[in-house]
């Protein structure tokens, strides 16, 4: 797949709208949230798309990122290693993957594979790694290291109990997005087929 030439036509405008929903501020988010939650064995990669392409693309810094949001002894990806082989590189992006799955990031909101390999949809890898930040500030386990300001706040249930009285009394009211009746009247209505008298 690397060696694949370069797209026109559609294949090309729909890539460079892709590209186009890349962000560089959240990138620097990103990684200033990457190097403080994974301490000082993470290198800082370079600036722009194509270099948080390359940091992000042999899965290590990833595989530690999500280990470093589990305790001690229950981290997901047990064997990190850095290698130059390109399968081994997809496998551990894919174990990322899978742990970020059982970490309870939808399976809808995960990127593929491929997507941060050969880097054909970066803003997906970063949608990713932000709702991994959101969920890691909102389980509140002690284990989010970081400015909790620098993902959005995740919704949380708001559970309500009525008690039985509350809910017979809301049953005889009539609800205003039903309508309402009142100045309704049926003055100059003519019956349905009949014509209508112009004088």
């Amino acid at each position: 797949m690397a060696n694949r030439g370069p797209s026109y036509g559609l294949s090309r405008e729909v890539q460079q709208k892709i590209d186009r929903q890349y962000d560089p501020e959240l990138e620097q988010i990103l990684v200033r949230w990457i190097l403080a939650q994974c301490g000082g064995d993470v290198a800082q990669p370079a600036p722009g798309r194509d270099g948080f392409q390359q940091w992000l693309k042999d899965g290590t810094v990833l595989c530690r990122l999500i280990n470093s949001l589990h305790p001690r002894g229950q981290s997901p990806v047990a064997k990190i290693q850095a290698s130059a082989m390109a399968f081994k590189q997809m496998e551990q992006i894919s174990q990322f993957l899978q742990a970020a799955e059982r970490y309870g990031i939808a399976a809808t909101d995960i990127f593929q594979t491929v997507d941060l390999w050969e880097g054909k949809n970066m803003a997906c890898v970063q949608r990713t790694l932000m709702n991994l930040g959101s969920l890691a500030v909102a389980k509140g386990d002690g284990l989010f290291v970081g400015d909790p300001n620098w993902f959005p706040k995740k919704s949380q249930e708001n559970r309500r109990v009525f008690s039985e009285d509350k809910l017979k009394e809301g049953q005889s009211v009539i609800g205003l997005q039903m309508g309402t009746n009142r100045g309704a009247s049926q003055a100059g209505m003519t019956g349905y087929g009949m014509p209508r008298q112009i004088l």
